[in-house]
């Protein structure tokens, strides 16, 4: 009788049933989750939106959660508008829930809201089962990797998986205690915290999320145990700063940073391990890295994640261009501005 009920598109949801569906569903995310969104909501240059197909009024057969983002305001704002579906699309798994997700992807396509260059699923988990789907929509697989760290063993074992220089130094920062981490208690310390975030950016040349973000983020998400802001103190300064979020049994790096001035006390991987060891320590199953490039293609922070041991997955992401010819001029104009901004 229920392959007999209508499916309907919906750009709202009831906020304890979009809430228990994301709980639910095996691979839902902090990122698909109404705290998130209401994250977003708040955060200058960012546009959430809600898309799912329900069956009858209480069944999600399909989700997606895409973030209109762009850098610049003004006449220029349509060629830095992009769409960004972190942790891809949901859906129930059965042959409904796959004519969901056509009938959702057909929908956005034609939707008026759509004024972006292009659209990015960020995949947090495989794909392959729905990429027939995808690829019939409009969207092309292109390979991302990730590093991924079980933290389901004891900590000395996490420890002991990562590369010998690496864990030397953690040890010898451990004796000596010159790096100290805490936690951002309140605001008013978000202001080093950011400080230290934006010259890891201004050094790599890549545009930083607006202050709001984290200021949403802190606001919402910390008092539901939801994320963590952490700094690695070195006498008083900050040496390196990192936002982590957390969400059933998993941790995800979502925002780090590292002042070079004290690069000789590794401040960077002093915090990491923390929040590895205060995971294992405290139940959760992975630590998700949060992303490290594409095969073949420099990336720094690949070889700084590849030191901790983790298994390195290709999830890949999935992308549909909207406005080639405004793409092809947009993009010479962006490696202009982070160059220069």
């Amino acid at each position: 009788m229920n392959g007999l009920i209508k499916m309907e598109i919906v750009r709202s949801l009831d906020e304890d049933l979009w809430r228990d569906y994301v709980g639910q569903h095996p691979e839902g995310t902090i990122f698909h989750t109404p705290e998130i969104f209401q994250v977003f909501a708040r955060t200058r240059h960012y546009r959430p939106e809600v898309w799912a197909v329900l069956q009858g009024h209480s069944e999600i057969l399909a989700f997606m959660l895409p973030v209109q983002i762009h850098i610049i305001d003004g006449w220029l704002r349509r060629l830095t508008t992009r769409t960004i579906i972190y942790g891809g699309i949901l859906c129930k798994n059965s042959e409904r829930g796959k004519q969901a997700i056509q009938l959702l992807l057909a929908a956005y396509e034609k939707s008026a809201s759509i004024d972006a260059l292009f659209t990015e699923f960020r995949n947090f988990y495989c794909l392959d089962d729905y990429r027939s789907i995808l690829t019939s929509c409009g969207y092309q697989y292109e390979d991302h990797l990730n590093y991924l760290i079980d933290l389901d063993r004891p900590p000395e074992a996490i420890l002991n998986s990562i590369g010998k220089r690496t864990r030397k130094r953690i040890r010898k920062g451990l004796r000596s205690g010159l790096v100290t981490i805490n936690d951002v208690s309140h605001a008013g310390e978000l202001d080093a915290w950011y400080a230290t975030l934006q010259k890891t950016y201004r050094f790599a040349h890549v545009p930083l999320a607006d202050r709001s973000l984290f200021d949403s983020a802190f606001n919402i998400l910390c008092p539901r145990g939801m994320a963590r802001f952490l700094m690695a103190q070195v006498n008083g300064a900050t040496g390196a700063c990192s936002v982590e979020l957390a969400y059933k049994d998993k941790i995800y790096g979502w925002y780090g940073g590292t002042d070079r001035a004290y690069g000789d006390v590794w401040p960077n991987e002093m915090l990491t391990w923390h929040v590895l060891e205060w995971g294992a320590s405290r139940g959760y199953r992975v630590y998700d890295f949060g992303g490290a490039g594409k095969p073949g293609e420099e990336y720094g922070a690949r070889s700084f994640k590849a030191k901790f041991g983790g298994e390195l997955v290709n999830y890949g992401r999935f992308v549909n261009i909207h406005k080639p010819w405004l793409l092809k001029i947009s993009k010479p104009g962006y490696e202009i501005f982070r160059r220069f901004r």
